[in-house]
């Protein structure tokens, strides 16, 4: 990946200033659950069974790489996670048939109370894995380094903004030879934390009419496609398309970013570096071992890349079957460790460390 090695530095000081907006919790990053972790690096002998998950497609990259080091050391184990979209995969976890939801937005609304019945002992905590910066990636050859303001962004995916030559793209690429190719705006048509995450920014820094939300609004029109990996072979597929997908789809896919304009006006360029910014802003909004996240996605920090997501693993704190909670606890220490965050460089995610990371370590050991 181009970024690769960047990506471990830069998270170091976007998980530090996100835990100093958290709770007390002081103890030193390696200390808490490490026997744990040494466990299920290396490997359990002990541990057998299937762990059934589902949910974020942002994460997926992710997840294999972590099942393949996690089954390799385990192999009694079977990792077992549907690819469903946020939405979907939160709706298995409250109906019980998952025994963990990946999602990119944390528990909202009626939510808590669903998943914490089915907890049934517990209640259901938000765990952050990974920081997963969000690219407008687009399809339009010759044309490099396009810039779009939230105003913009929002016009083309509201389908105000019909073509490329449009005087609002225009005006804020003075210099740039833009066709009149019709725009193809992409969505995901599937319930997604990545489109809740960014209808999210939209309202919060442009005049986007619409609630955010995981389901993309029908008003908005465009064309809708299931999961990261769809949205982002249906923009490099169709000249002229326009999308949003994770940092990882927008590497692999060889797509061009565009410059998004921060809360500032600042048009700033999607590296790790510059979402890490953003995620500095963040604060720890959840209590004890749920560690929700508030995003400032109007962030006027210089050289701040504005959207951003963090991916969650939403799981019971308690009231699990034994054998269930067991295994869930086994893979998320892994997750959760050196080796388990190290794993998600070359992948376009940037992984977390220092404080936050000891903040995760201590919500997995209270798993039970």
């Amino acid at each position: 990946m181009k970024y690769a090695g960047r990506l471990a530095a830069v998270a170091v000081v976007g998980a530090l200033s996100l835990a100093a907006c958290g709770t007390d919790n002081n103890s030193p990053a390696g200390s808490t659950s490490s026997a744990a972790a040494t466990s299920a690096a290396s490997g359990d002998s002990s541990l057998s069974g299937s762990i059934n998950a589902a949910g974020s497609s942002a994460q997926a990259n992710a997840i294999d790489q972590w099942k393949k080091d996690f089954q390799g050391a385990n192999s009694g184990v079977s990792v077992n996670y549907q690819p469903s979209g946020s939405g979907a995969g939160i709706q298995a976890f409250i109906a019980g048939t998952v025994a963990f939801a990946g999602s990119d937005s944390a528990l909202k609304e009626d939510e808590p109370t669903q998943a914490d019945a089915r907890c049934k002992t517990g209640k259901a905590i938000n765990i952050p894995m990974v920081t997963g910066p969000v690219a407008v990636v687009y399809n339009l050859p010759g044309v490099d380094g396009v810039q779009l303001s939230p105003k913009t962004l929002a016009g083309i995916f509201n389908s105000k903004i019909t073509k490329w030559d449009d005087p609002a793209i225009k005006a804020e690429n003075p210099d740039a030879q833009l066709p009149s190719t019709p725009i193809q705006a992409f969505h995901r048509s599937d319930e997604s934390g990545t489109s809740d995450n960014f209808t999210k920014f939209l309202k919060a820094t442009s005049d986007w009419p619409h609630e955010p939300g995981k389901a993309w609004p029908a008003e908005a029109k465009g064309q809708g496609a299931k999961g990261s990996d769809q949205v982002a072979a249906s923009v490099k597929g169709a000249e002229g398309a326009i999308g949003y997908v994770e940092l990882s789809y927008a590497e692999n896919s060889e797509l061009q970013k565009a410059k998004v304009a921060n809360g500032s006006g600042e048009f700033v360029e999607l590296t790790p570096e510059s979402a890490a910014k953003t995620v500095e802003t963040a604060k720890i909004t959840g209590t004890g071992n749920d560690l929700k996240l508030e995003i400032d996605y109007a962030t006027k920090t210089p050289g701040a890349y504005p959207i951003v997501l963090v991916t969650y693993e939403i799981t019971c704190e308690k009231g699990l079957p034994a054998e269930e909670a067991k295994l869930v606890k086994a893979f998320l220490t892994y997750t959760a460790s050196d080796a388990g965050q190290k794993a998600l460089t070359d992948l376009g995610y940037a992984p977390l460390s220092g404080e936050l990371l000891t903040k995760v370590r201590t919500a997995v050991e209270a798993i039970s």
